[in-house]
């Protein structure tokens, strides 16, 4: 199973960001039998656009071909987008580590509520 978490650093010790539309990066985490077999990383390619930032996030996270996203907060637009690729998406903070094993353990909630738009541009 591959996840993707919005990211506020390179690696699993980074807490997952807030944002998604407007997150430092993107870690690709490849898990099987509840094990991490891959870590990759991808800076987030929107997070600088002027508009449009949950638009291309969530475009660059659909052609990573996640089977599951974590994040703190999802925008209307990226939500819309992962929505129509059909990639359940859950809520959490802290450690992406840790994110992980809540994860695994059942105890992420699917995020069904959006921020208003725009609410990465102040962090």
């Amino acid at each position: 199973m591959k996840i993707v978490i919005s990211s506020t650093g390179e690696d699993i010790k980074s807490d997952v960001d807030g944002r998604f539309g407007r997150c430092a990066y993107f870690l690709a985490v490849e898990v099987e039998d509840n094990k991490i077999t891959n870590v990759a990383c991808e800076k987030n390619k929107g997070a600088m656009q002027g508009q449009g930032a949950g638009i291309a996030a969530a475009q660059q996270v659909g052609n990573m071909k996640p089977d599951k996203i974590i994040t703190g907060n999802l925008g209307p637009n990226a939500s819309q987008v992962i929505k129509g690729l059909g990639i359940p998406v859950y809520q959490a903070s802290g450690p992406v580590e840790d994110a992980l094993t809540a994860l695994a353990d059942g105890k992420l909630a699917e995020l069904t509520e959006t921020v208003p738009s725009h609410f990465g541009m102040n962090k």
